[in-house]
């Protein structure tokens, strides 16, 4: 037997009867027999090659082989119970991380409140999150710089698993002394050579719009694009515009000076959830945040009907 052997029953062992100088003490520990003890005791030295205690009257004296290990001895069994502490606390949510990405329109219009509540009953979960450009979203997956994401459907199946939560309807914004203001919605084939101000061309929500226009044979008339959705409506209350968002988003963004109205004709949504990678597993803190993600939707969505 050699010391790559030894199991932590007879560290332990080792341990208690250093510490207790007694078999029966160290059994009593340990909550077993004294002839397991002295098996384990044995075993030990057999796999160390030297002996670990000298029998005395009335107890064991520990050798100078057993004072020159007991240190590391501790050291391992610390490192041991921390390890099963940490696997415990992953379980019952005392402990983890989650890696999440999301982009800042998404995250700002989703997030808050999920995030507020989760980081209130699991304080001890590192919570990590990453508000990235719609075009780095799919790549934070990918390439595992994030746990899952939430935000828009992949078209890759292969490599990533989706999990639908809300569908959001697309709205036109457009200024308070704008024709289209003062109707109850806009039909989108009304929007044929009318300047929009858009999100770039590799975001999700532009492919969305411009998928749905050449389907309708209406000509798009970009006045504008933005990196970022909340660009849209201040540009839009300036005049240079209009700007097509979720409803959610132009709910949440509320500007004075700018007006949001349901398209139809057809109605065209976003599609929103979570998005993982399908050769990776979530942890129990990640699958805690997307349920309690799914029931805070779930809230508006039936709050809002």
């Amino acid at each position: 037997m050699s010391v790559s052997a030894l199991t932590l029953k007879q560290l332990r062992a080792i341990l208690q009867v250093y510490r207790t100088g007694r078999i029966s003490a160290a059994a009593e520990v340990l909550n077993v027999t004294q002839s397991a003890v002295s098996v384990l005791i044995r075993q030990s030295e057999e796999a160390l090659g030297a002996h670990l205690f000298d029998r005395t009257t009335r107890s064991l004296a520990p050798t100078d082989a057993v004072e020159m290990i007991i240190g590391m001895v501790e050291r391992i069994l610390d490192d041991v119970g921390a390890l099963e502490d940490t696997v415990s606390g992953l379980g019952d949510l005392t402990r983890g991380r989650i890696r999440l990405t999301t982009t800042p329109a998404t995250g700002m219009t989703y997030l808050p409140s999920v995030v507020r509540r989760f980081r209130e009953n699991y304080p001890g979960v590192n919570l990590m999150l990453d508000d990235c450009a719609p075009n780095q979203f799919f790549t934070n997956i990918r390439y595992e710089r994030a746990d899952f994401g939430i935000g828009t459907e992949p078209d890759d199946a292969d490599i990533f698993d989706w999990r639908p939560l809300h569908d959001d309807p697309l709205q036109l914004i457009c200024p308070d002394d704008h024709p289209f203001a003062a109707r109850q919605s806009i039909a989108w084939g009304e929007l044929h050579d009318m300047p929009l101000i858009l999100s770039r061309s590799d975001y999700g929500v532009r492919n969305l719009v411009e998928k749905n226009l050449a389907r309708l044979g209406v000509r798009l008339k970009l006045s504008a694009e933005v990196a970022f959705l909340g660009s849209a409506i201040w540009m839009t209350a300036c005049g240079m515009g209009m700007g097509i968002l979720p409803s959610r988003f132009a709910s949440a963004s509320r500007m004075n000076g700018v007006r949001a109205l349901p398209l139809v004709d057809p109605v065209v949504t976003r599609p929103l959830g979570v998005v993982t990678h399908t050769a990776r597993s979530l942890s129990p803190a990640s699958k805690a945040f997307i349920e309690m993600m799914a029931e805070d939707v779930g809230q508006w969505v039936t709050g809002r009907s």
